[in-house]
């Protein structure tokens, strides 16, 4: 495996998904390198979708969707701009994630019940969209 803090992470989602799952020891790698600096940036956010994307439906580690809805609900919700709210902007990128692969997973329904939970406030477009996924 790949150092996890070394490797792109093109390289690191090339590699987690190769074999169409995430395991134990990928989840704890993934999780060293997105929460490193204690910031899930954009890039590391759409890393995590993709790897998603590429396993949903499939027996992954049960730490694999705890991993998932954390680090997207902090990222939306633990950013400077809006914290706590997601605004009109980080909605319409959220809703185009969920919606790349044409399907709402089980980890997707998570993460949206997660933020539906913790958001102080957000965009209209994304509760229709939490509302319409039944999370």
């Amino acid at each position: 495996m790949n150092d996890y803090m070394k490797a792109s992470l093109n390289d690191l989602l090339a590699e987690i998904t190769a074999d169409g799952v995430v395991d134990a020891a990928e989840v704890a790698g993934i999780r060293t390198r997105v929460f490193a600096d204690g910031v899930i940036d954009r890039e590391e956010a759409d890393f995590l979708f993709a790897i998603n994307d590429a396993v949903s439906g499939k027996q992954n580690d049960p730490g694999w969707k705890d991993l998932f809805v954390e680090a997207i609900t902090s990222h939306v919700l633990d950013d400077e701009k809006s914290p706590g709210v997601v605004d009109d902007a980080e909605a319409a990128w959220l809703i185009q994630k969920i919606e790349g692969d044409s399907q709402v997973d089980d980890v997707e329904r998570a993460l949206l019940a997660s933020i539906k939970e913790k958001a102080k406030s957000m965009s209209g477009s994304l509760e229709a969209k939490i509302k319409a996924a039944g999370a």
